[in-house]
């Protein structure tokens, strides 16, 4: 699976990120652990304290990519609705799922506040990046003037993570799409508006 070019604990850290996915915290065994690395039996214990330091090596590595790739869509230099739409839009599996949003769902990923905090992190950033695009879009004219910010870049990113849920729940990412279909409907500039204050015709 790995190429003998990545290191054993760069292997187990990309295992043990596979697995919490696809798996859960209780059902991510230090056996499977290294058996997906392909390492052998007590590297985990030379490289790392136990299995709650992996996954929190782990859980760190996936936070730090989830927000380098939606900062690679929210920090171009477009329109505020441009890379908002660019972050809603971009390809992902649907079916598979959020790997920081499953995280949220993980009894006892949520129990420790040590696994908890790079989650709770990284979601604090996201709402807050978008929290500051809206408030650039208000204040050049591309949205509303009624959009409360935080609430709205609240609104984005539930859409994101609640339809993760729903795709999953049907079988089918069409209910994903949907939910972002309709949100960039709402916050689609009004081009045909009148000027501020007045009615559109």
């Amino acid at each position: 699976m790995y190429t003998q070019g990545v290191n054993t604990s760069e292997r187990l850290i990309e295992a043990t990120r596979e697995l919490l996915w696809e798996r859960g915290y209780v059902g991510t065994s230090p056996k499977a652990i290294l058996r997906q690395a392909g390492a052998g039996q007590g590297s985990m214990y030379h490289h790392f304290t136990g299995k709650p330091d992996l996954a929190l090596a782990a859980i760190r590595r996936t936070a730090a990519e989830m927000r380098a790739t939606a900062e690679a869509d929210l920090g171009r230099p477009d329109t505020a609705y441009e890379r908002i739409s660019a972050y809603l839009l971009r390809e992902r599996d649907a079916l598979r799922g959020c790997p920081v949003g499953r995280l949220t769902m993980d009894p006892d990923v949520i129990a420790s506040d040590e696994l908890r905090a790079p989650v709770d992190e990284t979601l604090d950033w996201l709402r807050e990046r978008l929290e500051e695009i809206v408030e650039e879009g208000r204040e050049r004219g591309e949205f509303s003037a009624s959009l409360i910010p935080s609430e709205t870049a609240a609104l984005i990113v539930a859409t994101v993570q609640g339809g993760y849920v729903l795709a999953r729940a049907s079988s089918s990412p069409a209910a994903f799409d949907a939910g972002v279909r309709g949100l960039l409907a709402l916050l689609a500039p009004q081009e045909c508006a009148g000027p501020a204050g007045s009615a559109a015709g």
